[in-house]
């Protein structure tokens, strides 16, 4: 990762340690088949594996087309990485991962997984600095842990 997103990407960084673990307001699709749980797993993790990969292309793009300071941003500048490539990187892995479907009989566990995700990024919008400073008790925390404790590795690392 460049200097620029090191800046930069501290957002990005905590964010992409959970991408794809969630996503909009609707439910998972149940038309999909059904997948097992080690089957939702793998593909699971793909998804988020590949979102943490374009959030990191993504945020390095928008450094450089928004003459971002790779190495003293500002923290608008922070802010704005969150608000326009954070974000909208959570939300679309969050559709992705919920189009799999979950397994049969577990809904609950991945929809709740979706629902903090969401709740976190929506969070995240309205008040980047809340992951630009690092608070304690991140919003993306709880779906980060619910991920790891599901048994992504991907999804729920950080």
């Amino acid at each position: 990762m460049s200097k620029a997103l090191l800046a930069v990407g501290m957002a990005i960084a905590l964010a992409a340690a959970v991408v794809g673990c969630g996503g909009g307001d609707d439910s998972t699709d149940s038309s999909a088949a059904a997948l097992t749980k080690a089957e939702f797993i793998k593909q699971a993790d793909k998804v988020c594996k590949e979102g943490e990969e374009s959030l990191e292309a993504e945020g390095e793009e928008f450094a450089e087309e928004n003459d971002i300071d790779i190495e003293n941003p500002t923290d608008e500048q922070k802010e704005e990485v969150v608000v326009e490539v954070v974000g909208p990187a959570l939300h679309k892995q969050g559709e992705e991962l919920a189009a799999l479907g979950a397994p049969e009989g577990e809904e609950e566990a991945v929809e709740a997984i979706v629902d903090a995700l969401e709740g976190g990024a929506d969070e995240i919008e309205s008040d980047p600095a809340i992951l630009i400073e690092g608070k304690d008790n991140p919003p993306l925390e709880e779906a980060s842990d619910l991920a790891g404790e599901y048994g992504l590795t991907e999804c729920g690392e950080g």
